[in-house]
């Protein structure tokens, strides 16, 4: 812009008009610099939710190849894709349904360990009576009587029916059952069976002997 009275050559004139242009110049660069700036928060942005959202479809189809019920056809809902919501609702079923089998196989382990150990108790014991035959190899050629048999087991019983009787209550059919199955488990295991047997025995063969 030219003053009144001044020259369009005038150095001054120049000057302001160069300066003037700048301005214009460094505002259009500061306000293409922002909306650069916008964009590119926009665009990162956009990019950031789109990997997240990336991210969790990865997860779902992780947990409808892994969860068996997953792949299952739905009868209720046809050939439609698997909702989110049905997807974490099968893969719960599916971790408590891990859980109990976990359960269960640990209590199965529990009973295996007592069984082992009642078979080696067995394995004791018969160890015991080939050593002892074998230590006297001439004690069991006294051939014993179908008497002495059933007192061996006469022995076995009474002391079985002790318990059994102080143990059992006949109040109602449902409390004898109870009783009977706490009494089988608390009175019938192999040590307390092998304890039984020979102190028969060893009364028998005192009195035999």
């Amino acid at each position: 812009m030219t003053e009144p009275g001044a020259s369009p050559e005038d150095p001054w004139v120049k000057a302001n008009d160069l300066s003037l242009v700048d301005d214009e110049d460094s505002d259009y660069h500061q306000e293409s610099y922002k909306e650069s700036y916008k964009d590119r928060r926009r665009r990162a942005h956009t990019q950031a939710e789109q990997k997240r959202r990336d991210a969790i479809k990865r997860g779902y189809d992780d947990l409808q190849t892994i969860v068996p019920t997953c792949q299952q056809q739905d009868f209720s809902i046809g050939s439609q894709k698997l909702s989110k919501a049905i997807v974490l609702q099968k893969t719960i079923d599916y971790i408590q349904f891990l859980h109990k089998e976990k359960k269960k196989q640990e209590e199965e382990v529990t009973t295996l360990r007592k069984d082992v150990t009642a078979l080696k108790i067995m394995k004791v014991n018969y160890e015991q009576i080939v050593k002892a035959h074998q230590d006297n190899p001439h004690e069991g050629e006294d051939q014993v009587s179908d008497q002495v048999k059933f007192n061996v087991f006469q022995g076995i019983m009474d002391s079985l029916f002790q318990s059994f009787n102080a143990s059992i209550s006949v109040a109602s059919f449902q409390e004898l059952s109870a009783c009977v199955f706490s009494w089988i488990e608390e009175h019938c295991k192999p040590q307390t069976l092998r304890e039984i047997v020979i102190g028969v025995l060893h009364q028998l063969k005192n009195q035999l002997y």
